[in-house]
C-alpha cells in the first residue's frame, strides 16, 4: 500500500510501474495542472481531481461526484495502465488527493495501487530529481470491475444514522466538523452521529504514514472496534475522506466504505438531518 521513494526510483524506467501526480488544492483548482508543468517526478502523468477524478456535477451530487467507472477505466488505459500494472500515486500534501486515485482504482478491481509515502516533498528533500517533460504513455486495454459495495449512498447513511452497529467518519478539520468555520458549502455542520477523525492524524510530520499499529489502536477507540464493513468515510466531497479509508487499511482494519457524496452532497438535500453548531 505504501511504496517508499527508494522504491519508486528503482522502478522509474520499468514499464509495469505507472505513476500519477494528484497534486492539487481545492482552494486553487488550477494549482495542480500549473505545479506539475513546473516539475514532477520523471515518468509521472498528471491526473486532475476535478476533472480525472471527478464526474459531472448537478447541483445534487456534491463538489467531488465519482465520474463512470469505466470513463475512469479509460483514462487509466490512456496512460498506460492494464490489470498487471502497478499503480502509485503522489501529491505534496501527505497523500490527501492521491488517496482518491487509490481508491477509485481499487474501485474499478485493480489491487496493485500504492501510495508514494512522504510524497513529492520527501522526494525533493532527498535530492531526487524532478523533470518537465510530460511523458508519452503507450496506450493499455483496461475493463472496469466496480465493487459497488464499496460505496455509500445518501440513502445508505440515512439508513444507518440510528444503528449503533454502524459508523461513519468525518475526516474534516474539527473545526468544520464543529460547524465553526465553512469555507466551501452552505451549510456548517457535520451528519447526526458522525465521528470526527482528521485525515492529517495519520500522519507524522514529515508527512510519511504513522505506524500501522498506532492507526489501528486509534481507530478501534474511536469506532469502538465495530466491524470495518460497517464503517463509512465522509469529508467535504468525497476526497480527503479516501485518506482515513487508506489509513484504516493499510492499519489492517479492511473493508469500510467510502460515502463519495459527503457533506456537500448530503446538505444539498435540505430534508436530511444535520447537526449545527449552537449560536
Amino acid at each position: 500500500m505504501l511504496v517508499s521513494t527508494a522504491q519508486l526510483a528503482l522502478h522509474l524506467n520499468d514499464p509495469a510501474w505507472v505513476i500519477f501526480d494528484c497534486r492539487h488544492d481545492l482552494m486553487d483548482v488550477a494549482r495542480g495542472g500549473r505545479v506539475y508543468r513546473e516539475g514532477h517526478i520523471s515518468g509521472a502523468h498528471f491526473a486532475s481531481v476535478d476533472g480525472d477524478l471527478s464526474g459531472a456535477k448537478t447541483g445534487a451530487n456534491g463538489r467531488h461526484p465519482l465520474p463512470a467507472a469505466e470513463v475512469f477505466a479509460a483514462f487509466l488505459a490512456r496512460h498506460g495502465v492494464s490489470a498487471a500494472s502497478t499503480i502509485v500515486a503522489y501529491d505534496d500534501a501527505g497523500g490527501l488527493y492521491a488517496a482518491r486515485l487509490w481508491w477509485m482504482a481499487r474501485w474499478i478491481g485493480l489491487t496493485q495501487v500504492a501510495l508514494l509515502d512522504g510524497g513529492l516533498p520527501k522526494w525533493i528533500a532527498e535530492g531526487r530529481a524532478v523533470a518537465q517533460e510530460v511523458p508519452v504513455a503507450k496506450p493499455a486495454t483496461l475493463r472496469a470491475q466496480v465493487d459497488s459495495s464499496q460505496v455509500w449512498s445518501a440513502a445508505d447513511v440515512l439508513g444507518h444514522l440510528s444503528d449503533p452497529a454502524f459508523a461513519l467518519v468525518d475526516a474534516r478539520a474539527a473545526e468544520r466538523y464543529r460547524g465553526d468555520v465553512e469555507p466551501m458549502d452552505p451549510v456548517a455542520g457535520h451528519i447526526p452521529g458522525a465521528v470526527n477523525r482528521f485525515y492529517k492524524t495519520n500522519l507524522q510530520a514529515d508527512l510519511t504514514f504513522r505506524p500501522a499499529q498506532e492507526l489501528k489502536e486509534e481507530f478501534n477507540t474511536l469506532l469502538g472496534n465495530k466491524s470495518p464493513a460497517n464503517v463509512g468515510h465522509q469529508c467535504g466531497s468525497g476526497i480527503t475522506a479516501c485518506a482515513n479509508l487508506f489509513a484504516m487499511e493499510y492499519a489492517g482494519l479492511s473493508g469500510s466504505k467510502l460515502y463519495a457524496g459527503s457533506w456537500s452532497e448530503w446538505v444539498a438535500d435540505p430534508a436530511r438531518p444535520v447537526v449545527t453548531p449552537a449560536r
